[in-house]
């Protein structure tokens, strides 16, 4: 390989390090984001998820691993030091084979994540009590911010509430459900508010299609991400291991002998 080649070369791997530096970061990122957010749907998986809580650490795990891994890049492409290079090039395998088999599962698995979320979700609302914790407030902030009800069904999904079970006002809701663009009239205790008529002044549609529309989007932009990685890997492969073969190791025959 040229000299100008071998230029090219570190310079083009240098900055694909450096993206993929920036690329580990928000992986990183977002998996803090997915354990630190209060005012979103994950905090109400996060209790009752061991494969939320476990996912994002391992968000976090790759992402650490990424930036580490960039920087071992750079320092191999400007160095060319021939054990970074293919201990690079070793990494960058694994990394890659990983993320395949995580998007196969993931896929595969959809299902079944789905109907766990439904069963947390359930939950949630069955043991409502407006008492403002952490997985509650969450829950009527998605209610409040989605302009939705309940799950799969609206408002009765809520019949499983043991306060609305439980009370003696017929035509109890959660006010979190409470419709913004109608009047507001008696408000219960505990976040409950109660309806004057049989039409209740609520949001009809249930939190379901906007949830998954939101999670569909989340998780369009950590694929993205992880397909932007992906690409860079595969690039950095190619460029470490031209690089490689360009670096010559030390010829130990030729050193004079005294």
């Amino acid at each position: 390989m040229g000299k100008g080649c071998i230029t090219a070369t570190k310079s083009f791997l240098f900055l694909f390090n450096l993206i993929f530096f920036i690329f580990g970061s928000m992986i990183m990122g977002f998996g803090l984001w997915i354990l630190l957010d209060n005012q979103s749907f994950f905090v109400v998986l996060q209790d009752s998820s061991m494969a939320l809580k476990v996912g994002s650490y391992i968000l976090i795990g790759v992402g650490s691993f990424s930036m580490v891994l960039g920087f071992l890049g750079c320092l191999g492409a400007i160095y060319e030091i021939r054990c970074l290079l293919v201990l690079y090039f070793t990494c960058l395998l694994l990394i890659l084979l990983a993320q395949v088999a995580a998007a196969v599962l993931i896929f595969f698995q959809r299902d079944v994540l789905r109907k766990e979320t439904t069963e947390i979700v359930t939950k949630i609302m069955a043991n409502y009590s407006g008492q403002n914790k952490t997985t509650e407030q969450a829950w009527d902030y998605i209610q409040r911010t989605m302009q939705c009800c309940g799950w799969a069904h609206g408002l009765m999904d809520w019949d499983a509430n043991y306060v609305m079970k439980n009370s003696t006002v017929d035509k109890l809701y959660p006010c979190s459900c409470h419709n913004t663009s109608l009047p507001l009239f008696n408000i219960a205790d505990n976040g409950f508010c109660e309806a004057t008529s049989n039409d209740f002044p609520i949001y009809q549609m249930g939190c379901l299609e906007n949830v998954e529309s939101w999670l569909f989007t989340n998780y369009g932009v950590i694929l993205g991400i992880c397909l932007g990685v992906a690409v860079i890997e595969l690039l950095g492969m190619i460029l470490s291991m031209g690089l490689c073969k360009s670096v010559h190791q030390e010829d130990y025959t030729k050193v004079p002998k005294y």
